[in-house]
Order: structure tokens, then sequence, then C-alpha cells
């Protein structure tokens, strides 16, 4: 027996210890009825029982590198989370499944052990000299151990991928479900971005009013009082000039800044790549780049991946102690791939601050995604994508 017969014969029993809880599970969620009727410790028992399912079913999901399947959100009270739960259609597909796993786990690690079995014992019967068979009969069960043989080495592959297939089956989230997560999603990410935008106008608001606004005032001040003194003191009009002109110049320079804010200039003359190169220049820690971009895209993709690479720049300059930073730009035709790494220190956490929480709040209006990677020993590594046309 080699190495891949011995492998595939202990998923089998993994698989059955995996599903020996079914009947147990099963009986509790059958007596919860009658029990909640007559006292109602049922609901208690209910409860239990899908919880112990749900933490089966999660363990089964990550051994197969299934998605984890959508649950309703539960709300507060046993009651109130009861009855949640018997609405959730992925209750009872995780109770279908792990009372079916039961099964097939019993029936895998019966059918791929007795076949060793049997066919040991055919190829040893001249040895082992079995009771009630001559000894011609037990040399001629030894083609059919070598038969049995082979089928023993095949058979169980084959069993684990009907516990598969059994498992993606059941215990995927369905397309309904996955439907109402994404419309959920899309309804928090629009109020995301309103709320982001309302922030943002805000913002530009106060810029203009604490900023440019009150240097243009100052300027018209200077040239009114300029304009007064004109013909009696030009002295004093000149100085009045000089100082206007400096403010027209300040003001210039920050209508500048906060128009860079929203919408970089070197973004829209030189595109993405140029546009990420310029901030690389900009780095105070040495960035390597790698910039797989052919021609253009939508004006909105490229704004929220450069302001999404600006903030992870800024996040490693401020908080990483790196040495080097990397970027990687590419688009597949379907969407924009951007991988920021760093060689720091990592532990990078969004709920730890808001530099992470800018990029996704960046990315969630577009349905974009960011995957963050930050072992405590680092290094951390940022996976965005953006959805996009070719």
């Amino acid at each position: 027996m080699d190495d891949r017969a011995v492998r595939e014969l202990r998923q089998l029993l993994t698989g059955l210890v995996i599903g020996l809880p079914g009947p147990a599970v099963l009986f509790l969620t059958v007596f919860s009825v009658p029990a909640s009727v007559a006292a109602g410790v049922g609901v208690v028992l209910f409860l239990g029982a899908v919880w112990c399912t749900r933490q089966v079913a999660q363990l089964q999901r990550r051994r197969l590198a299934v998605p984890g399947s959508l649950y309703l959100p539960l709300p507060k009270g046993p009651l109130a989370r009861a009855r949640a739960l018997v609405e959730d259609p992925a209750t009872w597909r995780d109770l279908a499944w792990l009372s079916c796993q039961f099964v097939a786990g019993v029936a895998g690690v019966v059918i791929g052990v007795g076949l060793w079995l049997a066919a040991g014992e055919c190829l040893l019967a001249p040895v082992l000299e079995m009771v009630g068979r001559s000894g011609p009969l037990a040399w001629l069960l030894m083609p059919l151990g070598g038969g049995l043989l082979v089928v023993a080495y095949q058979v169980p592959r084959h069993l684990l991928a009907a516990q598969t297939g059994l498992g993606r089956w059941l215990l995927a989230p369905t397309a309904a479900a996955q439907l109402a997560a994404r419309v959920d999603r899309l309804i928090a990410t629009r109020a995301a971005a309103v709320d982001a935008t309302a922030v943002e106008l805000r913002r530009v608001e106060r810029d203009l009013h604490d900023g440019a606004q009150m240097r243009l005032a100052a300027l018209s001040l200077h040239l009114g009082m300029a304009e007064d003194v004109l013909d009696t003191d030009p002295a004093e009009a000149r100085a009045l000039l000089v100082e206007a002109r400096a403010n027209a110049g300040t003001a210039l320079s920050e209508l500048r800044d906060l128009v860079r804010g929203i919408h970089p200039p070197v973004l829209a003359e030189r595109g993405l790549v140029g546009a990420v190169r310029n901030l690389a220049l900009a780095s105070g820690i040495p960035v390597d780049v790698d910039l797989r971009l052919d021609g253009r895209l939508a004006a909105s993709v490229e704004s929220a991946a450069y302001f999404a690479i600006a903030e992870s720049l800024a996040n490693a300059n401020r908080h990483s102690g790196a040495h080097r930073i990397g970027i990687a730009i590419a688009h597949d035709g379907a969407a924009l791939h951007v991988t920021v790494r760093d060689d720091g220190h990592g532990g990078a956490d969004p709920a730890a601050g808001s530099g992470l929480r800018g990029i996704q709040h960046r990315l969630s209006p577009l349905d974009g995604t960011l995957r963050i990677t930050s072992p405590p020993t680092g290094p951390t590594v940022l996976e965005m994508q953006l959805p996009c046309g070719s």
C-alpha cells in the first residue's frame, strides 16, 4: 500500500469522523419540536443542534475549499434566533449534508477498508489455509485477490470524489443566496459611497472657505485699498499691490492643491501608469514597480486605483518601517489587479486605523475588494481587485 492509498484511507476515516455527529444532531432537531411544545426547552436543543451542525459544516468547507455559506444574520434573543434559524435555508442544507455525510462516511470506510481486507485475505489464503477450503481452492483465490487489490486501489478516490461533490452541492451558497448577499453588499457600498461623497464635499467646502476664499477676499480688500491711495500715496499702493499679488499666488497654489486632491492632473495627463510612477518617485522608501497595463481604463477605475495606491504608500511610509516597497499592476480584461507589498514589520489591521478603511471605501463603490495579509513579523501585502471592462 503506497502513500496515496494510505492518504485516501485517512481522508475516508476523516469523513467518517466528521459525519459521526449526524445522527445525534438529527435526533436533537427532531426531538426539539415536541420538547418545545411540552416544556420550551426544545428551543435550546434546536439552537445547540444548529450550532453543532454549522461548526462541522464549516470544518468540511475548509477541507474542501468551499466558499462559506451565506447565513442570515441572527437577531438577539433565543426565540427570535430560533425563528431566524428555522427560516434560513442554509440551516436545513447543513443538516441535510450532515445526515448524508454520516451515511457516506460509514459507506466509504466500510467499502474502502473492506476491499483492502478482502484483497489481503484472498492473497494470503494459501498461507492462512482458510477453514472449509482445500489447498487448490485457496490458490485459486489469489487471482481474485489481485483483482480486488486493483479495485481497492481505485475505489477510494471515487468515494472521496462523491463526498466532495456532496459537500460542494449542499454546503456551497446557492445562487439565490449569493445574489442576495451581493445586493446587500451593493446597498452597503452605495451608502458608504454616499457618505464618503458627502464627507468629501464638506472637505472641499471647508478648504475653499478657509483657504482660497479667504485669500481672494483679502486680495479684493488689498486691491480696493490700493485703488483708494493710488493717487495720494503711490508707495503705499505699490506695497498693497505686492501683498495682493502674494495672496493671489497663495490662493492659486491652494486651488491647485484642492484640485489635485479631487483628481490629480498627472492622472488625467499620463494615465494610471504615469501617475503611479510619479507616486513611486515621491515615496520616502524605494519602490519597485511592475506595471503591466496597456492603454487607459475608465476614469473611475483609474482614480480609485490611484488613490488606493497613494494611501497604501502613505501607510507604508508612516507605519511599516519597511526598507523597500513593491507595486504590481495587471489588467486581465475583466478586472484590474493591484498588489502593494512592503518588507516592514507587519501587523496592519483595518480596525486599528483609518488608512486601510479609507482604501476599502475607495474600492467598495466600484465593487472592488481588498485582501490584507500582514502577519506580526511581516511582510504586509495588500491585494486589490477592481472589476472593469476590457
